[in-house]
């Protein structure tokens, strides 16, 4: 659940697959890129399952994802 963290930690604000992988996985390299997609598609996933509507994840095209607190869900 360390990505969950990271992202409720820098709720409302973008980051970077690049920050991701570094400060989740310690990865300096582009080659595991989609590392992050995998494990934003999973936490999507546990949270449509799990029916959480307060949480989402936005993709910020060009620039990676970012966790958004929904007030009504």
């Amino acid at each position: 659940f360390s990505l969950l963290t990271y992202l409720i930690n820098k709720l409302g604000k973008a980051c970077s697959r690049d920050e991701l992988l570094a400060k989740i996985w310690g990865y300096e390299t582009l080659s595991s890129i989609r590392t992050v997609d995998v494990h934003i598609r999973m936490l999507r996933k546990k949270f449509n399952n799990y029916d959480i509507k307060a949480l989402t994840i936005e993709t910020v095209r060009g620039v990676g994802y970012k966790l958004i607190y929904n007030r009504e869900g």
